[in-house]
This record gives C-alpha cells, sequence and structure tokens, in this order.
C-alpha cells in the first residue's frame, strides 16, 4: 500500500470488517465512531486504493459436501519467465486450485487445492504433468484437520510504526 495513509479511523474500520463483514454501513459507522457519510467516504476510498478487495462469505465446507483440502509444494523445471508464466496461466485456470503462492526458498509455489476426494487430487495432478507445464516435482500435503483458519490479519501490529498506535483499538462497542 504505497501513497495511502492510514489513520486509526480507517484501522478500525479495516478490523472491524475483517471481522464482521456483514455489518451495515450504519452499524460499521456507528462502530467506529462516524456518521454514514463520512464512513461511505472512507470504504470508498480504501475500496479504490485496492486496501479493501471485496467482501465474501466463509462457506464450511463440511456443511456443504464431502471433500479434501490438500497442500502442494511445486518445483519447476526451469525458473526462466515464460515458466513461470506457463505455470501462472495454468494454475489460474483450475477452479480446484483455490490459492497459489510463488514463494523462496527450495520450493517455487504452495497451492492450496479442494477437491471431492483423493482421486479427483490426483486427477488434478495428472492433468497438470500431462499439460506440460513445467512441473518438475511435486509434494502433497493432505489436511487432516483444520486448527486455525479464516485468521484476520493483525493490523495494529502491521501498521507503520510511525504512525498512529492502534493497539488498544476495540473492534465493537
Amino acid at each position: 500500500m504505497q501513497g495511502l495513509k492510514l489513520d486509526d479511523r480507517d484501522l478500525k474500520i479495516l478490523a472491524t470488517l475483517s471481522r464482521e463483514g456483514r455489518l451495515s454501513k450504519a452499524e460499521l459507522a456507528k462502530r467506529v465512531n462516524l456518521s454514514p457519510t463520512p464512513l461511505w467516504e472512507r470504504l470508498k476510498r480504501l475500496e479504490d486504493a485496492g486496501v479493501i478487495r471485496g467482501y465474501r462469505a466463509e462457506i464450511s465446507l463440511k456443511h456443504v459436501a464431502a471433500h479434501i483440502e490438500v497442500f502442494v509444494t511445486v518445483e519447476l523445471e526451469n525458473h526462466r519467465a515464460e515458466s513461470f508464466q506457463t505455470f501462472e496461466r495454468t494454475i489460474e485456470q483450475r477452479d480446484e486450485i483455490v490459492s497459489c503462492w510463488a514463494i523462496g526458498g527450495g520450493f517455487d509455489y504452495v497451492l492450496h487445492v479442494v477437491t471431492r476426494d483423493i482421486e479427483s487430487y490426483q486427477q488434478l495432478i495428472d492433468t497438470l504433468l500431462d499439460g506440460r507445464i513445467g512441473l518438475a516435482r511435486y509434494y502433497t500435503y493432505v489436511v487432516t484437520k483444520p486448527v486455525k483458519t479464516g485468521g484476520v490479519p493483525p493490523l495494529h501490529r502491521l501498521a507503520d510504526a510511525s504512525g498512529p498506535d492502534v493497539s488498544s483499538l476495540q473492534t465493537d462497542d
């Protein structure tokens, strides 16, 4: 976030929304001690700057359908820009791959895969291998139990040290 300075109200808005994204604008304004119009202006500024990227529901998949979650570390055969671009374009097209991070260290990427079962996971991997997208090695880690998910970023710890002291921000009245 370059060029956009957040004040304590902005941080309180973000902290509140990250925990309770369904709050009405009127309730959010009340929680951060603003009238609706200034709140709306701040939200618009935060959205336009890309600080707020979207609003979504957190779904409990165990209540929807049987599934497995898998984390996959990936090494590519080549480390040329074209190889990374080919891999990333392919990954973008697969809806079973819900997240993908390029990382430093011994691996090139970490994938988070959600699919029906281990067989459908293996079909995905076989398709990626057959697609010749430069995948050299992959390592599979099946999630056996979620311990902590949907965490909220520690905004008070991330705030610029020269900015406001937001460590005591309350997100509800």
